[in-house]
């Protein structure tokens, strides 16, 4: 089985680095069942692909392994696909071989293995239990564009039909370690099998490898209820320490970060400013089906509601928390059925792609992206403007300019302790035209709050719409 991941960009023979292995050789390495290979095909400034392929012993294995049956094992245990499909023999040789690769450790080249890359990974040939659909299921909600080519059981006899197995080519721009991480899991939940028995430790391998992606993946209970090759118990245990607390001192201490930041804009009254700009904007481009995205607590979903023109709003947020207050400001449990048809409230991640946010034609982004680090903004790009895409995007952002305005927050102090980097007004307008240039929409920059000639507004918003 082979499995090769490609990089494309400026010093690309540098992913010899992030993987610590010389583009310049082949390696190989004594596994447990058999040896892996690494090599690269490719290896120019410009494209760097790095192969590892495993040649397993499958005789060994079957002499080798102990259980019913001893020597008299029948046939079945020499001839299967075990040597040549993609199963958890990749995991382990991944998890073996890239090892500090898959730890987002790089001795020589950490900020790299920091960064999101153009990374292209082709599995030959891994079974898919579930097909296409199921392939899609588990990684587009990752961010990943799919290219899936499904094999015949035999192409001299094709009336015999398809097989379950496909060659699959992942592509997105992303840090290596995640890549890896996402192979490394998901690979045996495809093949819905593994090799070697199943114990409590894998579920804290799954819990680790699946941290920061796997609680908001819309498919958790399948992946660990396949990972864990289906033992109820174990999976019961996995699913309860992966979202049973929901880490309620985070969400406390998230709590306390967005009290702190309130008071300090509360003078200018700026988050109702935020929130009636909004609704006017959103209002005013004929919007009627809307997304509230990192939607809170609920401030903006109970303006949204007032206006009989939104047929339709959607809020979601990460945090189950947050959705549980927003739920009681909203009075769920006594709004009129008409009202309550209006509107729903979803768990799940802004940075994996998620089929139920298409079809609106409105999204409001609400001081959200600056709680994003660079890849996470990358991939909620992504989710937003090509894969949801809706007509009108209205998104929020604090000035760092208009910072010395406020007598309360200590000089070179952001807003809020949660947030990964507070904007000029000239790097927001370059991130959105950017946006703009590369998903097919127009952006136009309003004001909110109390204008400056100096520093500017203390809000500023970029309003989105397709070409």
């Amino acid at each position: 089985m082979i499995l090769t991941i490609a990089y494309a960009g400026e010093n690309a023979t540098d992913l010899g680095y992030l993987l610590h292995k010389s583009p310049f050789r082949v390696h190989s390495f004594e596994q447990p069942f058999g040896k892996t290979y690494v090599f690269y095909p490719e290896a120019t400034p410009e494209r760097c692909t790095a192969a590892l392929v495993l040649e397993i012993d499958s005789i060994g294995l079957v002499r080798g392994r102990r259980g019913p049956g001893g020597e008299g094992r029948v046939l079945e245990e020499y001839v299967n696909d075990r040597p040549y499909a993609a199963s958890s023999f990749l995991s382990v040789a991944i998890a073996r071989t890239f090892g500090s690769a898959l730890g987002g450790k790089s001795k020589d080249r950490q900020e790299l293995a920091d960064s999101a890359l153009p990374l292209e990974a082709q599995i030959s040939v891994v079974p898919c239990r579930g097909g296409e659909k199921l392939l899609r299921r588990l990684f587009e909600p990752l961010g990943y564009d799919i290219n899936a080519r499904r094999h015949p059981l035999d192409d001299k006899f094709p009336e015999w039909g398809e097989s379950p197995y496909f060659t699959v080519t992942l592509s997105r721009e992303v840090r290596l370690s995640e890549m890896l991480t996402h192979l490394y899991v998901l690979i045996p939940v495809l093949d819905d099998d593994k090799h070697y028995w199943v114990g409590d430790d894998e579920v804290e391998k799954l819990l680790r490898h699946g941290e920061g992606w796997l609680r908001a993946h819309p498919e958790r209970e399948l992946i660990t209820e396949r990972y864990l090759k289906h033992q109820k118990r174990l999976a019961r245990e996995a699913m309860e320490q992966l979202i049973g607390e929901e880490e309620p001192e985070a969400d406390e201490a998230a709590e306390t970060h967005t009290r702190e930041e309130e008071a300090i804009e509360k003078p200018i009254s700026l988050a109702e400013q935020r929130v009636d700009k909004v609704v006017g904007t959103l209002l005013a481009r004929g919007v009627q089906r809307v997304l509230d995205l990192g939607c809170g607590e609920g401030r903006l979903l109970r303006e949204l509601l007032k206006e009989k023109t939104f047929s339709e709003i959607l809020g979601m947020d990460v945090s189950h928390r947050a959705l549980e207050i927003a739920a009681k400001r909203l009075n769920f449990e006594n709004m009129p059925g008409r009202q309550r048809e209006r509107i729903q409230l979803l768990h799940g991640s802004l940075i994996y792609r998620d089929k139920r946010l298409a079809g609106y034609d409105g999204a409001a982004v609400v001081e959200v992206i600056e709680h994003l680090d660079p890849p996470r903004l990358a991939a909620f790009e992504r989710v937003l403007f090509e894969f949801a895409r809706p007509k009108t995007v209205a998104v929020t952002t604090p000035n760092v300019e208009y910072n010395v305005k406020f007598e309360t927050l200590p000089a070179g102090k952001m807003r809020h302790k949660d947030h990964r980097f507070e904007w000029s007004r000239r790097e927001f307008r370059a991130w959105a035209e950017g946006i703009a240039k590369r998903f097919g929409y127009t952006v136009q920059f309003l004001p909110i709050g109390p204008e400056d000639l100096a520093v500017g507004s203390p809000t500023q918003m970029g309003v989105f719409s397709i070409q």
